[in-house]
Protein backbone atom coordinates (compact mmCIF):
# COMPACT_ATOMS: atom_id res chain seq x y z
CA UNK A 1 0.00 0.00 0.00
CA UNK A 2 1.31 3.65 -0.86
CA UNK A 3 1.20 6.73 1.33
CA UNK A 4 -1.79 8.82 0.20
CA UNK A 5 -4.06 5.76 -1.23
CA UNK A 6 -7.86 6.78 -1.39
CA UNK A 7 -10.23 4.52 0.96
CA UNK A 8 -11.28 3.05 -2.22
CA UNK A 9 -8.22 1.79 -3.70
CA UNK A 10 -7.25 0.24 -0.07
CA UNK A 11 -10.20 -1.65 -0.14
CA UNK A 12 -9.69 -2.65 -3.56
CA UNK A 13 -6.62 -4.59 -3.18
CA UNK A 14 -7.69 -6.97 -1.11
CA UNK A 15 -10.85 -7.58 -1.74
CA UNK A 16 -9.62 -9.24 -5.69
CA UNK A 17 -8.71 -12.29 -2.92
CA UNK A 18 -12.06 -12.41 -1.26
CA UNK A 19 -13.78 -12.39 -4.87
CA UNK A 20 -11.19 -15.24 -5.72
CA UNK A 21 -11.85 -17.21 -2.77
CA UNK A 22 -15.52 -16.99 -3.18
CA UNK A 23 -15.59 -18.31 -6.81
CA UNK A 24 -13.29 -21.02 -5.57
CA UNK A 25 -15.71 -22.33 -3.40
CA UNK A 26 -19.18 -21.67 -5.18
CA UNK A 27 -17.23 -23.70 -7.74
CA UNK A 28 -16.42 -26.05 -5.93
CA UNK A 29 -19.90 -26.72 -3.95
CA UNK A 30 -21.94 -26.38 -7.34
CA UNK A 31 -19.70 -29.08 -8.84
CA UNK A 32 -19.96 -31.73 -6.04
CA UNK A 33 -23.40 -31.18 -6.24
CA UNK A 34 -23.37 -31.33 -10.01
CA UNK A 35 -21.95 -34.63 -9.26
CA UNK A 36 -23.79 -36.07 -6.01
CA UNK A 37 -26.19 -37.73 -8.25
CA UNK A 38 -24.45 -39.98 -9.82
CA UNK A 39 -20.73 -39.93 -9.30
CA UNK A 40 -20.96 -39.56 -5.32
CA UNK A 41 -22.83 -42.77 -4.99
CA UNK A 42 -20.18 -45.22 -7.12
CA UNK A 43 -17.38 -43.37 -5.40
CA UNK A 44 -18.83 -44.14 -1.92
CA UNK A 45 -19.66 -48.03 -2.99
CA UNK A 46 -16.35 -48.69 -4.75
CA UNK A 47 -14.80 -47.08 -1.06
CA UNK A 48 -16.95 -49.69 0.92
CA UNK A 49 -19.57 -47.35 2.11
CA UNK A 50 -23.15 -48.48 1.53
CA UNK A 51 -26.38 -48.18 2.95
CA UNK A 52 -30.14 -47.22 2.38
CA UNK A 53 -29.22 -43.73 2.51
CA UNK A 54 -27.19 -43.72 -0.98
CA UNK A 55 -29.97 -44.10 -2.68
CA UNK A 56 -31.43 -40.87 -1.57
CA UNK A 57 -28.58 -39.10 -3.55
CA UNK A 58 -30.50 -39.86 -6.68
CA UNK A 59 -33.35 -37.52 -5.80
CA UNK A 60 -30.74 -34.96 -6.70
CA UNK A 61 -30.38 -35.66 -10.56
CA UNK A 62 -32.87 -33.89 -11.39
CA UNK A 63 -31.45 -30.81 -10.01
CA UNK A 64 -28.21 -31.59 -12.11
CA UNK A 65 -28.77 -28.92 -14.96
CA UNK A 66 -29.11 -26.18 -11.85
CA UNK A 67 -25.98 -27.04 -10.41
CA UNK A 68 -24.36 -27.51 -13.46
CA UNK A 69 -25.22 -24.04 -14.69
CA UNK A 70 -24.08 -22.67 -11.25
CA UNK A 71 -20.89 -24.48 -11.35
CA UNK A 72 -20.08 -23.10 -14.87
CA UNK A 73 -20.60 -19.57 -13.66
CA UNK A 74 -18.30 -19.76 -10.72
CA UNK A 75 -15.83 -21.57 -12.67
CA UNK A 76 -15.74 -18.31 -15.39
CA UNK A 77 -15.95 -15.88 -13.29
CA UNK A 78 -13.36 -17.19 -11.24
CA UNK A 79 -11.12 -18.01 -14.24
CA UNK A 80 -12.03 -14.64 -15.18
CA UNK A 81 -10.69 -12.96 -11.99
CA UNK A 82 -7.44 -15.32 -12.44
CA UNK A 83 -6.31 -15.54 -15.90
CA UNK A 84 -7.80 -13.08 -17.87
CA UNK A 85 -8.29 -9.94 -15.59
CA UNK A 86 -6.88 -6.85 -17.07
CA UNK A 87 -3.36 -5.70 -16.25
CA UNK A 88 -3.52 -1.97 -14.85
CA UNK A 89 -0.01 -0.34 -15.39
CA UNK A 90 1.17 0.66 -11.88
CA UNK A 91 2.70 3.86 -11.49
CA UNK A 92 4.06 3.47 -8.12
CA UNK A 93 4.24 -0.29 -7.49
CA UNK A 94 0.72 -1.33 -6.67
CA UNK A 95 0.12 -3.76 -4.62
CA UNK A 96 -2.20 -7.16 -6.24
CA UNK A 97 -2.07 -10.45 -4.92
CA UNK A 98 -1.45 -12.84 -6.63
CA UNK A 99 -3.63 -16.09 -7.17
CA UNK A 100 -2.06 -18.89 -4.95
CA UNK A 101 -1.64 -22.44 -5.94
CA UNK A 102 -4.34 -23.22 -3.91
CA UNK A 103 -6.71 -21.05 -5.71
CA UNK A 104 -5.43 -22.58 -9.11
CA UNK A 105 -6.07 -25.82 -7.60
CA UNK A 106 -9.49 -25.30 -6.14
CA UNK A 107 -10.81 -23.90 -9.50
CA UNK A 108 -9.19 -26.97 -11.88
CA UNK A 109 -10.06 -29.63 -9.43
CA UNK A 110 -13.95 -27.56 -9.69
CA UNK A 111 -13.52 -27.95 -13.47
CA UNK A 112 -12.42 -31.76 -13.41
CA UNK A 113 -15.82 -32.46 -11.50
CA UNK A 114 -17.94 -30.41 -13.69
CA UNK A 115 -16.84 -32.41 -16.39
CA UNK A 116 -17.09 -35.51 -15.04
CA UNK A 117 -20.42 -35.19 -14.46
CA UNK A 118 -20.99 -33.66 -17.69
CA UNK A 119 -19.45 -37.11 -19.54
CA UNK A 120 -20.69 -39.16 -16.94
CA UNK A 121 -23.93 -40.67 -18.26
CA UNK A 122 -22.56 -41.58 -21.62
CA UNK A 123 -19.41 -43.17 -20.36
CA UNK A 124 -21.34 -45.27 -17.41
CA UNK A 125 -22.50 -47.40 -19.55
CA UNK A 126 -19.51 -48.70 -21.24
CA UNK A 127 -17.66 -48.69 -17.46
CA UNK A 128 -20.21 -50.48 -15.81
CA UNK A 129 -21.15 -53.23 -18.91
CA UNK A 130 -24.78 -51.73 -18.54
Amino acid sequence: MRIGMTPAETAGSGDSGFRQAIAVVGGLAAAVAASSCCIAPLVLFSLGIGGAWIGNLTALAPYQPVFLALAAGFLAYGYHLIYRRSRKPCDDGCARPLPGRLTKGGLWIAASLVATAVIFPWVAPRLLGI
